[in-house]
């Protein structure tokens, strides 16, 4: 949830000249400034550790009571994918000879050796994060409630005492090529560490000392999303109108309008072209604007223009709308969605709608707080580009909007992630044919979460 942290005082630490943070975290807010993974304060408002994002950057950076800086590493690359996760890893050795050395950044297993600022610690220069009586804030700046980390983390390892490398918590998949997860890391925490792992929604860590945390600003909320299967989201970052751009929270798994006056497009992060696909939204705020469905992400509508969206179901009237790939207007005219039950194909404010595109036989199934709405719908002969697997097209959830003031549409997506909004999935839930995510109503069989495990079969 969006400014939900936490906190915890620290004991006598096994050595405060050497600790390990290592942390897997997937961006939500990119560009934003001050997105902290942690801060520590030295007990004075001008002496602080801190790991962050600063617009789209990484900063480690230790500032001592005075306000000078003893020790960085800012990187000079930028950091802006928001589908996938990253693993961050930094190791502080102040007792080496070499002054390089003493503190180690490392993403994705590979250590960052070209910085826009750098600075050495001097020799057993003592850290804050390790030091008695010093209080680290996870998810926060330590001396406001602001600064808050935009995005999930997950496998969050600190270890008191020692510096270890990135191949005691990842390696490099021999087929691949990626940075993947070591899920169960043979480590030592030393008497300060923790680990903390997405799933946890208590207040104390995982780690054999059991360390207790305070839960600051909201509640902890567990997600399916994660290192090792990576769910869809939305994607901030594809804007087809550079000056109406609709706003996201949760992850990036709400979208709304931002009281801009205009069309609006929204996508999911992750496409397929071919297979059958699944995911809900809850709707949260809907007016006759609103439009639900999918979209290309690869080959997005042609021009700058919100208003010739995908393949999307208008909400009042249960109207298919538009195509996939690039059109400059709806082909051919809108045509109405069949309802199962007899009527409307409709739905509105405060539904639950399960979605599903069959992209090998051209087909989209509606379901309404669990109850089919449309089955087996064929778009084939409505339009024959929508597909087109031979242009390379990904298709992905998407919704189309007009934005006013009121914010008259907000979306809550579950591709699987397990909640909607900051709201977590309880009691029965569902999976979906091939065992992967968490929905409020059971996916139609043999249809697929937007997940990366799904992806690779």
């Amino acid at each position: 949830m969006a400014n939900t942290y936490l906190t915890r005082t620290q004991g006598t630490p096994t050595n405060i000249d050497k600790y390990t943070f290592s942390v897997w975290v997937k961006r939500s807010d990119i560009g934003a400034g001050n997105s902290k993974i942690f801060s520590v304060s030295s007990g004075s408002a001008s002496g602080e550790e801190k790991l962050e994002f600063n617009q789209d950057d990484l900063i480690w950076r230790h500032t001592d009571t005075s306000g000078n800086t003893n020790w960085e590493r800012v990187t000079d690359r930028k950091f802006r994918d928001n589908s996938a996760w990253l693993h961050i890893l930094v190791a502080y050795d102040s007792s080496l000879g070499t002054a390089a050395d003493r503190c180690k950044m490392y993403i994705n297993g590979v250590q960052e050796t070209s910085f826009s600022s750098s600075s050495n610690p001097s020799q057993n220069a003592d850290s804050y994060i390790n030091k008695n009586n010093s209080t680290i804030y996870i998810g926060r700046l330590h001396s406001a409630g602001s600064q808050y980390f935009g995005g999930v983390m997950s496998h969050m390892h600190f270890i008191d005492g020692t510096a270890y490398t990135p191949s005691s918590f990842g390696s490099t998949d021999s087929t691949t090529g990626e940075w993947k997860i070591k899920t169960s890391p043979s480590v030592t925490y030393g008497n300060n560490g923790f680990f903390w792992l997405k799933d946890n929604v208590a207040t104390t860590d995982n780690s054999p000392n059991s360390n207790t945390f305070t839960l600051g600003g909201g509640t902890l909320t567990k997600t399916e999303d994660n290192p090792s299967n990576n769910f869809c989201t939305l994607n901030p970052l594809q804007i087809p109108k550079s000056n109406i751009i609709s706003s996201f929270d949760n992850g990036n798994t709400r979208g709304r309008g931002n009281s801009t006056n205009g069309w609006m497009r929204i996508y999911g992060s992750l496409g397929a072209n071919s297979g059958k696909w699944w995911y809900e939204v809850y709707l949260i705020a809907q007016n006759s604007s609103g439009r639900l469905g999918w979209d290309s992400i690869d080959k997005i509508n042609n021009g700058d223009d919100n208003y010739y969206s995908g393949l999307t179901i208008q909400s009042t009237t249960g109207t298919v709308r538009g195509g996939i790939v690039g059109t400059a207007a709806y082909s051919p005219d809108a045509v109405q969605l069949p309802a199962d039950g007899g009527g409307n194909a409709t739905f509105a404010q405060g539904d639950y709608l399960g979605m599903g595109i069959d992209l090998d036989n051209n087909t989209i199934t509606v379901h309404k707080n669990g109850s089919p709405l449309a089955t087996n719908w064929s778009f084939a002969s409505y339009n024959t580009s929508v597909k087109a697997s031979t242009y390379g097209t990904f298709v992905a959830p998407s919704a189309n909007y007009y934005s006013a003031s009121g914010e008259g549409n907000q979306y809550n997506f579950n591709f699987g992630n397990g909640t909607f909004g900051s709201t977590q999935l309880t009691g029965t839930t569902y999976q979906d044919s091939n065992g992967q995510g968490v929905f409020k109503y059971q996916p139609v069989s043999n249809y697929l979460a937007y997940c990366t495990k799904n992806l690779n079969i």
